[in-house]
């Protein structure tokens, strides 16, 4: 039993830090961003099913720097994300960006970086080691490729690829969408535009339907692993900032 919670705790810990939630973009000017609140079930299949709820928030904090945050509860863990950004051009700026996981079982895990754009460098901690990273132009970190890749999607785009800080290296997400899709949400249907990222020579899979008549809102997600464990998240409601 204890192998097979840590086993579960992992593919909780890897559902959120690798970024495959996501929360809703949507338009107060061509390329601006309005405040949400979106709620998500999460159910997570392995032997055992142990299921969560995630919250995903975007915040103004007044001149173009916003609060960008994720809360995730379940039985045996907690996670707290969340970056501060500023949105440049159309673009997310990483500022200042943290990880927490806790809870039943595990160790605290922690993750921080820190963008010093003129310096031309991001510093932090993984794993309980210092590390010093040259920044590239364009680079985001863990949350905000999320945020990108919504708005790029709302956009129009249909293959992204973004340069991301994952623990002390600079890695490469890219992402494409596949085809629309008629889901039920709630009780209702709604089209959606289903998106898969891409990834070379792993059987992981990992599956987003995102609704247009629902402002591109992240409303379901598949994981499934190569040794057929799943990950699932459901939308459950959603509330829009003026």
């Amino acid at each position: 039993m204890h192998s097979v919670i840590v086993s579960k705790l992992r593919g909780t810990a890897l559902l959120l830090c690798l970024g495959i939630l996501a929360g809703p973009v949507l338009a107060e000017t061509d390329t601006g961003l309005t405040p949400f609140e979106a709620s998500y079930t999460a159910a997570m299949e392995k032997g055992i099913s142990l299921n969560g709820t995630a919250k995903r928030t975007l915040t103004s904090q007044g001149n173009d720097i916003w609060l960008y945050r994720t809360d995730v509860n379940s039985f045996i863990a907690d996670i707290d994300e969340s970056l501060i950004l500023r949105w440049e051009n159309g673009r997310v700026v990483p500022m200042k960006y943290r990880y927490h996981l806790s809870g039943f079982l595990i160790k605290d895990r922690k993750h921080s970086i820190d963008f010093d754009w003129p310096a031309g460098v991001a510093t932090g901690e993984y794993k309980g080691k210092p590390f010093e990273v040259e920044l590239e132009d364009g680079v985001l970190d863990p949350l905000g490729y999320q945020l990108q890749l919504h708005q790029d999607i709302r956009d129009g785009k249909r293959d992204m690829t973004y340069k991301v800080i994952d623990g002390r290296s600079i890695d490469e997400e890219t992402f494409a969408v596949i085809n629309g899709e008629q889901i039920s949400t709630g009780g209702d249907r709604t089209g959606t535009l289903k998106a898969e990222k891409v990834r070379k020579d792993s059987k992981r899979q990992t599956l987003m339907w995102f609704s247009p008549e629902k402002d591109f809102l992240l409303v379901r997600l598949l994981q499934v692993e190569p040794d057929g464990s799943t990950y699932e998240l459901k939308l459950k409601e959603a509330d829009f900032g003026p």
